[in-house]
């Protein structure tokens, strides 16, 4: 039983950070394939289209095709090799997005079996900053939170008061 953490507790408290800064009812397109955080914001209220599991870092022109109030993208942008493309291709007006932070107890993820369940970023809060504003993203509001869990050991100590999560609400710059 190595993962003890919910993924429910992190879904609700992306859904929570979602409705506080852009309320229901808008049309969202999610990066990344249906899941159930997307189908949560569909009970909450949003008109959610996702995208189809293609290479978002050479395949992004679904964010410059489709007309939607907003992008959402919940740890996504640290599988990417160069999320600065997609960040700036986005025609939305209005952007959720989320990452895990790097920790300085612990390594990147890198499945060695599975090419797209790799982090290649796991960045510190000011270079994911950083990439917002050189994609011309403003952000309006941000949190971050931990992720505990019930195992024994230095590093799951740490982890009850070490943020692990990082969640923006960023608006598109003129």
């Amino acid at each position: 039983m190595k993962k003890v953490y919910n993924l429910k507790d992190r879904y609700n408290k992306s859904i929570d950070f979602l409705i506080r800064s852009i309320p229901p009812p808008c049309k969202i397109l999610d990066l990344g394939t249906k899941n159930l955080l997307s189908e949560q914001m569909i009970k909450n209220g949003y008109d959610v289209i996702n995208t189809m599991g293609e290479d978002l870092d050479t395949e992004y022109d679904i964010v410059k095709n489709i007309d939607v109030d907003i992008v959402t993208a919940f740890e996504i942008f640290e599988h990417l090799l160069a999320p600065l493309n997609i960040l700036r291709a986005i025609k939305a007006e209005k952007l959720v997005a989320s990452i895990p932070l790097n920790l300085w107890f612990a390594k990147a993820y890198w499945n060695k079996d599975d090419e797209w369940d790799r982090h290649y970023h796991e960045f510190e809060e000011r270079q994911f900053n950083w990439l917002l504003k050189k994609a011309n993203w403003k952000i309006i509001n941000s949190e971050k939170w931990i992720a505990p869990t019930k195992q024994l050991g230095i590093r799951p100590v740490l982890r009850r008061f070490t943020p692990r999560y990082y969640i923006v609400y960023c608006v598109r710059e003129k």
